[in-house]
């Protein structure tokens, strides 16, 4: 009996050297056990050396196989080609970035808007290391643990269509990161953020399609984030307006 296989068709793109993107099949072995990644990685290792493609840790914990697959955000690590038999898969590199190679997104973009909502806990002062840690309730916990599970795989703002009209969107993950350090009881940078999340590139981009929740491989919602970031600002508008010398 004929060993089962299943074809994948691969995006392939040399920028500089190819006029356009193509994209190549390729039949290989089918696994019942295999995901995506193990399907490139055999094409990779003995089928086509030139593939280029991102990966680390296998487990869904770094965030760097993200790619399109049957034109939706995966990550190839958790995509089991089971889920796709008796289709051809198509495999294709995020969209709404720039491609270095095949499947290699440049993720510049993204690391300098996350870089820009400063997500790292801020402190006005510090106390002196003898008074022990900053201690948080379950409550204040809770407030924000979900953001904490982000990635940072970059699968919201390949779903998210404001991102791909208006590049300059700071997008859902960054805004989500700074909403979650905002929460945090032991920061005291919200103040420090608040022009980069609130500003014209910010929170009020996004239409409230919400595919950025959706396609989250570690169930985030940086729509709520974005949402509850709007109801934020508002708030400290009226604020400011009723107390315009700054009570609150």
């Amino acid at each position: 009996m004929a060993e089962p296989t299943i074809t994948l068709n691969v995006t392939r793109y040399r920028p500089g050297q190819d006029q356009a993107p193509t994209s190549q099949r390729y039949t290989i072995p089918y696994k019942n056990d295999w995901v995506v990644l193990d399907a490139l990685n055999y094409i990779k290792d003995q089928l086509d050396g030139t593939l280029s493609y991102r990966w680390s840790c296998r487990m869904g914990v770094c965030g760097s196989c993200g790619m399109m697959v049957n034109g939706v955000p995966k990550l190839t690590c958790a995509a089991f080609l089971r889920d796709y038999q008796q289709q051809e898969i198509r495999v294709e590199p995020l969209t709404n970035f720039p491609v270095i190679r095949d499947l290699v997104i440049d993720m510049s973009d993204f690391m300098d808007k996350l870089k820009s909502v400063k997500p790292w806990i801020i402190r006005k002062t510090e106390k002196p290391l003898s008074e022990g840690e900053y201690l948080q309730s379950p409550a204040e916990l809770e407030a924000y643990q979900q953001f904490t599970q982000c990635i940072n795989c970059m699968l919201c703002y390949a779903a998210c269509p404001v991102y791909g009209l208006e590049p300059d969107f700071i997008g859902p993950a960054a805004i989500a990161l700074g909403y979650r350090y905002n929460m945090d009881s032991r920061d005291e940078g919200k103040d420090l953020r608040k022009d980069i999340l609130t500003g014209h590139d910010g929170v009020w981009q996004c239409t409230f399609v919400g595919e950025c929740t959706e396609v989250c491989p570690k169930h985030v919602d940086p729509a709520a984030a974005i949402q509850r970031t709007k109801v934020d600002a508002a708030k400290d508008w009226f604020t400011s307006y009723l107390l315009p010398w700054g009570q609150k």
